[in-house]
């Protein structure tokens, strides 16, 4: 008895908690891990798998029978072998039937067996009739040759085999997937030629590395068409360690402008994708597809139709997309664990497991041999006993006739054994005909030659091993396929940004100087004329396209971004901008600007100093914005210009005091941020006491002119007249002629 054990005064046993839910919990884990949800790597079944295949061949289900009601295989299952529910039991059964789940299906199933739409579809198991599949014979051929151990199954009323003899590497084909305790199993299934052809390989060379396996084992291999995009080295990495993933990507063709999908991933839904698409177009993230269909059917089992918008759709961008947000792209995992023939759990990579079912082939295959050995033994021990009655016919007749114990004279007057008296004492009349002894000695002699050839083979690893090649080969060529999952390197699939799923439309954004904003469609807005609120007018307006973003810059000098597919219709009055972003106390919204990544814009202040900077430095997704330029005390942020050419075009500044002045823009220094450099020098001092300060700046690039108004009087200069104001970047200019020194706007034209 246990020192954990006590008795109390009834007698009964007692033992702490901990100790008998510690105990009971690794009997159940051992339990679910060796007897339930892990393969071994002799016949690569579970338990469960191995029972329905032998209950079926018990039943006499083979491949050439008639096919007979699925209840009655379950319910043999569970009433001789396996005591569990009939669902899970059935399900099972319909997994190995099922052509899209397994590779090569172990029964031939009649009904409904569920469909790649819905595996779980399957009628119930008094509708559908089933049979062994031809290639079950794999695993059965040699069951009743010597090749297995038997058990008591759970009653201990009967017999069933405690693995298979499986003839080809099983646990590779057809692959499995399982939840221990502790632990589970992800095997991929492969293609049969490829297995045989490694096994081959080693039964020929023990030591042959990894890198030569896989020029025969390219990768796993579905039951589907779709295609393997798993890099080559994360391949090796997965066959090395046991542990990876495998990428598998749906594929597709163009058909008069529309997309069909012809292959979909291992155990994916043609109508789940459809459904993962239509959610998107509901959502309105996927506007250049117009329509989706599918036309599956028994002559093509997937053909999923996607119709895009126009044909100016970019058919790659949008197929990439849709691999990297729905299931026509999905990662499968691989863990390469399973139950080793000393009966323990273990992640093996490919050779280990080529291997170690290669050493349980030739013990299975030398099983069988001493098994035959041994039949044939005993049947040549009979025919000498059979033979030395047919040279001794006479007196065999008087002992049968006369003696009282027959089988004991015979022992005692011919000195045979036990077995050839019986077998005499058998023997028919018939068969004591002239010709029966020549028949005896001919299969004496067939027998002999056999024993010869099977000690030979018993007595030799190497032809042990040919015998084992030979068997392989057969068997590759009777079951054996071509690869159904190409394997092909491609990009990653990237999910298109949010602007790029917006159309490009013309936008023009009017930001009014209360800071509300709104956009409108198209370029031919005239934002003045809109409807403002009351105490509110036009501050500044940028034109661009839908999928941009809009850049919002605030007297503080930080930037703010929105996609310019979000903002309010011009319809109405739009809404503030502070909703969306939180501007510091005090901070008014000056400037908005759209543009492409690598355009270009002066920011400057009215101190006189400033730079250029490329929109995407301006963009920020957050919420707070990002400073951009620095101003000094006292300084205000000038209009944010375009500028369209930064080695020639130039820039005009103007002080409050009528000076003017022209430069190169590429004078200007290029920032990403910051305070810049001095663009038109004020004397310090009228600078401090606010006296004067650049009130107007802009850039100009060939033909354009510049319109100075100075109230109702203007003036329009083109860039040679604007030569007599050219400086020095960092000097005060030229101050302008008299009557216009008194500026109020000043505008750009072609």
């Amino acid at each position: 008895m246990s020192d954990n054990l006590e008795l109390d005064y009834e007698g009964i046993e007692q033992q702490p908690l901990h100790v008998y839910t510690e105990k009971a919990y690794l009997d159940y884990s051992m339990y679910v891990i060796l007897d339930r949800a892990l393969p071994h790597i002799g016949d690569g079944l579970k338990p469960v798998q191995r029972r329905i295949i032998y209950a079926m061949s018990e039943l006499g289900l083979s491949a050439s029978s008639k096919h007979k009601k699925s209840a009655r295989t379950v319910g043999d299952v569970l009433g001789k072998y396996h005591p569990h529910g009939d669902t899970a039991c059935y399900e099972a059964m319909v997994l190995m039937a099922q052509e899209f789940s397994y590779r090569y299906p172990l029964i031939d199933g009649q009904g409904n067996f569920g469909s790649p739409d819905d595996p779980k579809s399957f009628a119930a198991m008094r509708y559908t009739e089933s049979r062994l599949s031809e290639f079950s014979r794999v695993l059965l051929q040699e069951l009743g040759q010597g090749t297995v151990d038997w058990i008591a199954n759970f009653d201990g009323t009967m017999q069933e085999p405690s693995l298979l003899p499986a003839r080809l590497p099983h646990i590779l084909l057809n692959g499995t997937t399982g939840i221990a305790v502790g632990m589970a199993t992800d095997l991929p299934p492969h293609n049969l030629r490829e297995i045989a052809s490694a096994c081959v390989l080693l039964l020929d060379k023990a030591k042959t590395p990894l890198e030569e396996l896989l020029k025969h084992v390219k990768g796993p291999d579905y039951p589907t068409e779709a295609e393997i995009i798993t890099p080559p080295e994360e391949l090796r990495n997965m066959y090395e360690t046991g542990n990876g993933s495998i990428r598998i990507r749906a594929v597709y063709e163009r058909e008069d402008g529309n997309i069909i999908v012809t292959a979909l991933p291992h155990q994916v839904s043609g109508a789940r994708v459809l459904e993962q698409i239509h959610q998107q177009m509901l959502a309105k993230k996927l506007p250049m597809v117009d329509d989706l269909r599918d036309e599956s059917d028994h002559e093509n089992p997937t053909r999923l139709v996607i119709v895009p918008r126009s044909n100016r759709v970019d058919v790659e961008s949008l197929m990439g997309h849709l691999f990297a947000t729905t299931d026509l792209e999905r990662t499968y995992r691989v863990n390469m664990n399973m139950i080793g023939t000393n009966g323990r759990p273990q992640v093996k990579n490919l050779k280990q497991t080529l291997q170690e079912w290669i050493a349980f082939r030739v013990t299975t295959v030398r099983r069988r041999l001493q098994w035959r050995l041994d039949k044939v033994d005993a049947r040549l021990h009979v025919l000498e006993g059979l033979l030395i009655a047919f040279l001794n016919l006479d007196e065999v007749i008087r002992i049968v006739r006369e003696e009282d114990d027959p089988k004991a004279e015979l022992i005692k007057t011919f000195k045979i054994s036990d077995i050839q008296a019986e077998a005499i004492l058998e023997t028919k009349l018939r068969h004591l005909a002239k010709l029966e002894e020549m028949k005896i000695r001919a299969e004496q002699e067939e027998l002999t030659a056999e024993k010869k050839e099977l000690e030979t083979l018993l007595k030799s690893d190497r032809r042990i091993k040919t015998l084992i090649k030979k068997e392989i080969q057969e068997d590759a060529d009777t079951y054996g396929d071509d690869r159904r999952s190409p394997i092909v390197e491609r990009e990653a699939a990237r999910a298109l940004d949010e602007t790029d799923l917006v159309p490009s439309e013309a936008l023009t954004v009017v930001l009014s100087s209360k800071g509300w904003v709104r956009a409108a469609k198209g370029h031919d807005i005239d934002a003045r004329s809109l409807n403002y609120k009351s105490g509110d007018g036009f501050q500044d307006m940028a034109q661009g396209k839908s999928n941009q973003s809009v850049v919002f810059v605030d007297s503080f000098g930080r930037a703010y971004a929105l996609p310019a597919h979000s903002l309010p219709s011009a319809r109405g009055q739009g809404e503030p901008l502070t909703g969306r972003f939180k501007p510091a106390s005090g901070a008014e919204f000056r400037s908005c600007l759209m543009g492409r990544d690598d355009d270009q814009f002066l920011m400057s202040s009215s101190h006189g100093y400033g730079y250029v900077c490329r929109f995407a430095d301006m963009v920020t997704r957050s919420k707070n914005g990002k400073a951009q330029i620095s101003l000094s005390k006292g300084a205000q942020l000038m209009p944010v210009t375009a500028v369209s050419d930064y080695e020639n075009d130039q820039v005009v500044s103007i002080t409050s005091d009528g000076y003017i002045a022209l430069l190169d823009v590429k004078s200007v220094p290029q920032l990403a941020k910051g305070k810049g450099n001095k663009i038109q020098g004020i004397p310090p001092r009228r600078v401090k006491s606010g006296e004067e300060a650049v009130a107007f700046i802009a850039c100009l690039s060939g033909k354009q002119k510049l319109v100075i108004h100075c109230g109702k009087k203007y003036k329009t200069m083109n860039l040679k007249e604007l030569e007599d104001y050219r400086i020095e970047r960092g000097k005060r200019g030229r101050k302008l002629p008299r009557g216009y020194q008194n500026v109020t706007e000043i505008e750009v034209i072609d």
